[in-house]
């Protein structure tokens, strides 16, 4: 039997728990199940007295260390059948609704569109794209992202439960995923040209394991740089390494 690596983490709120117990395993939100246990004394974004408890159970075998080893890429997975119309409408409209009820226990006022985005090589299950638009909306946001994560990985775990499996949903808010990936690939490209006039590595900032993959992707077919990540998370970061 395989075994699952778990690991319970206790925050004033869920996306606190969350993002916390991310961060020590170091490994991105699609390579975990999230159970919430307690959702603490002020509801599932709320900062109650109680404090909110979840536990992560990480995907595969854990490694000897108590930690799975934080991984960049992952094999490419063997092609699903395409969605049916009618599971790609059911998909979109319960991410919606999900969405939309927890905006509501947020106090948060704002339109949500969906739409169904494509596969790619990296993974070529179709996502549900979930648009959040609307007026001064960085509350949902957060430094680096991490309410915005947080918030995408919860209504996963809910859509997920509500379809009966793994929800493939990528949640922006007023165009903040689009403008920081083109920010990114910018960065890459920029740093890139550096590297190659210099002749020395570059370091990056550190990023989320999802960032760090656009600057992977971003320069994975130069024949002039190679990049790798180093670090510990947090605080791991992708170098530019000149050929």
């Amino acid at each position: 039997m395989e075994h699952r690596a778990t690991l319970e983490v206790i925050a004033p709120s869920v996306p606190e728990a969350i993002e916390k117990g991310l961060a020590e395993l170091g490994i991105p939100d699609t390579e975990v199940d999230v159970e919430v246990l307690d959702e603490g004394g002020g509801g599932i974004f709320g900062l109650g007295i109680r404090q909110a408890r979840v536990r992560l159970t990480v995907h595969g075998a854990a490694q000897a260390a108590g930690k799975p080893a934080p991984r960049e890429r992952r094999a490419p997975r063997t092609p699903s059948a395409p969605m049916s119309a009618e599971a790609s409408e059911n998909a979109m409209a319960v991410s919606k609704n999900t969405v939309l009820e927890l905006l509501e226990r947020m106090h948060v006022h704002a339109d949500v569109e969906v739409r169904m985005g494509e596969g790619d090589e990296e993974d070529p299950t179709p996502p549900v794209l979930v648009d959040i638009l609307g007026e001064d909306l960085s509350i949902l946001i957060g430094r680096r992202a991490d309410t915005l994560n947080a918030l995408q990985l919860i209504a996963r775990m809910i859509v997920g439960k509500e379809l009966g499996h793994s929800a493939h949903l990528v949640i922006d808010v007023a165009g903040y995923r689009q403008r920081r990936e083109e920010s990114l690939r910018q960065l890459a490209q920029k740093m890139a040209q550096q590297a190659k006039s210099t002749g020395r590595r570059q370091s990056l900032e550190p990023m989320t394991p999802a960032e760090r993959r656009i600057i992977h992707i971003e320069l994975r077919d130069s024949s002039e740089v190679s990049t790798e990540s180093v670090g510990e998370e947090p605080r791991r970061k992708v170098v530019i390494i000149p050929r």
